[in-house]
């Protein structure tokens, strides 16, 4: 059974840092792509940051330079290091994974850890 545990939401105020962490739990080999999305209350889930298995990354243009997404293969974790954070980046945070699973590969998603950036 594979899962994907998300860690390190919380409360934070405005300007403040979180670190989220996403690792991947289960009889699994390896990851391929990986990336955190959000849903703030009363819209649809969006795209925060991408990252392949080679590291290559993509970020939302609302996050960009703030957030850094990055991932340890040995240890099937990826992480969302957010700085700066505003009101806005409330959110719950999911990570999602692509990863093999016999002769295809499996979209993991985790259960969601919330975010409150307050003023």
């Amino acid at each position: 059974q594979v899962q994907l545990v998300e860690s390190g939401g919380g409360f934070v105020q405005a300007g403040g840092s979180l670190r989220l962490s996403c690792a991947a739990s289960g009889s699994i080999s390896r990851m391929y792509a990986s990336g955190w999305y959000r849903q703030a209350p009363g819209k649809q889930r969006e795209v925060v940051a991408t990252i392949t298995s080679d590291g290559s990354t993509n970020y939302a243009d609302s996050v960009k330079g703030r957030f850094t997404i990055s991932r340890n293969n040995a240890k099937n974790t990826v992480y969302l290091q957010m700085n700066s954070l505003k009101l806005e980046d409330t959110a719950v945070y999911y990570c999602n994974a692509l990863i093999p699973r016999g002769p295809s590969d499996v979209l993991y998603w985790g259960q969601g850890t919330q975010v409150t950036v307050s003023s």
